[in-house]
């Protein structure tokens, strides 16, 4: 089956056709072409790049050589694509499109799992991600060694400032979702400080995130939660100071640029006959 955004993305670049090739080649040429890495990275998206080619022409053939979350050096051949010349050149551009994406959150991904790991917190990351993307980008996120926070809205009970502020306060707010969900059902709460942190813990709040704390208001927070709820952090986050905050101690640490600002590793198709 062809998702709907590997559809889109193949149109959007097709337009009413490929005026270059289609005045250069004929139906019944054909060509071999390979992906090359050309930067060190980890490779993931080959099965949407293959979805694209599909959606092109079911006669090419798309043969990943690498494994989806293999590690590979600059200059490594990860695919090699066979089939109708003017098929290869019209997916070309979609197909490195998602896979260059999908390699650089996979490779951040991986890069700054590790890092978390050192401490044992969690790295995840958010729903800060390319709209119309997010199952692809969150995927290359688990690609990488990351997990996910949640999918949509309806995957669990977050209660963030624009909520507390509506209904009034932190604890105003957790009793109402208390009164309308079920009990498999925990419930996390977005703090600001100290004061915040001891009102989500009398409501009974089961995970706390500590939402741009600095360092040293984290270890204060802490200390003050002591094993009673689940602490999440979030803001402020990125590859320079994440060693910081995992030293810190908690147990899990979100991370928006996992997804929305991470730089695409670069991939060429080439073709050799």
């Amino acid at each position: 089956m062809i998702d709907e955004i590997v559809k889109l993305a193949v149109e959007e670049d097709l337009g009413l056709g490929d005026i270059t090739s289609d005045n250069i080649f004929k139906p019944s040429d054909k060509s071999k072409a390979v992906f090359k890495a050309k930067e060190d990275m980890v490779v993931c998206g080959a099965a949407v790049a293959a979805q694209v080619f599909e959606y092109v022409d079911n006669k090419i053939k798309f043969t990943p050589l690498k494994k989806e979350g293999d590690f590979v050096k600059k200059g490594t051949i990860i695919a090699t694509i066979e089939g109708p010349t003017l098929s290869l050149l019209k997916g070309e551009r979609p197909a490195l499109n998602f896979m260059q994406r999908l390699s650089g959150i996979a490779t951040a991904a991986r890069e700054l799992s590790q890092i978390a790991a050192k401490y044992g917190v969690m790295l995840v990351d958010t729903r800060k991600s390319l709209p119309g993307m997010r199952k692809f980008d969150k995927y290359a996120v688990r690609t990488g060694g990351a997990r996910n926070h949640r999918m949509s809205l309806s995957d669990s009970v977050l209660i963030k400032d624009n909520h507390i502020k509506a209904a009034g306060s932190i604890t105003k707010a957790i009793n109402m979702i208390r009164a309308n969900i079920g009990h498999t059902l925990k419930i996390e709460v977005e703090v600001k400080n100290l004061a915040e942190i001891k009102e989500a813990l009398k409501a009974r709040a089961d995970i706390i995130m500590f939402d741009n704390m600095t360092p040293a208001q984290i270890r204060e927070g802490k200390k003050f939660v002591a094993g009673r709820a689940i602490i999440e952090v979030s803001g402020g986050v990125n590859k320079n100071n994440l060693e910081e905050y995992c030293k810190t101690g908690v147990d899990v640490i979100s991370m928006g640029a996992l997804t929305h600002s991470v730089p695409a590793k670069d991939i060429s198709m080439l073709i050799v006959k």
